[in-house]
């Protein structure tokens, strides 16, 4: 792998963000109905953590739980992904509880996140965001991304926003 992996663990002045644990799943699969489409089940979360591990330890980038400190509690997750990218240029991807939502978590995260993917001499990132979704253009746009590009998929269109790493 010609990249430094990923540091595991980030902490900011109010958020840590760590591996993801058996004690995540059920917070984790609240945030994924939040979505809409429903529940996913205890297994599929499960799974869902393992996949994250097995592709984490394969690839050296992860998408990690989001945890505030003053109180503990799982609020979302923001790592790096492969996704709709590649592991050269990877895409940086968060998700938040929307109770969180407006008091800069999703920047904070993703700002740690950032610093951590320029360590391991990667030249880019990417991001894809539903047009819809304004608050997370509002974060990638302060962390210095622009947009790049328009794509579709089934579920229509999606906004590539790039940002180049020093």
């Amino acid at each position: 792998m010609p990249y430094s992996p990923m540091p595991l663990q980030l902490d900011t002045v109010r958020l840590a963000l760590r591996q993801w644990t058996e004690s995540d799943i059920d917070a984790h699969r609240v945030l994924v109905a939040e979505r809409g489409g429903g529940m996913p089940s205890v297994e599929d979360n499960r799974r869902m953590i393992e996949d994250q591990r097995t592709a984490s330890s394969l690839t050296g980038i992860a998408l990690l739980p989001v945890i505030r400190r003053d109180g503990g509690d799982f609020i979302g997750y923001c790592g790096l992904t492969v996704g709709r990218a590649s592991i050269d240029e990877p895409e940086i991807a968060f998700e938040l509880f929307r109770h969180v939502h407006g008091q800069g978590y999703a920047t904070e995260a993703a700002s740690a996140v950032l610093d951590a993917a320029i360590a391991t001499g990667r030249s880019r990132l990417w991001s894809t965001v539903r047009p819809w979704n304004a608050p997370s253009f509002r974060v990638l746009e302060k962390l210095g991304f622009q947009r790049d590009h328009v794509s579709s998929d089934d579920r229509g269109e999606l906004v590539w926003l790039a940002r180049s790493l020093p």
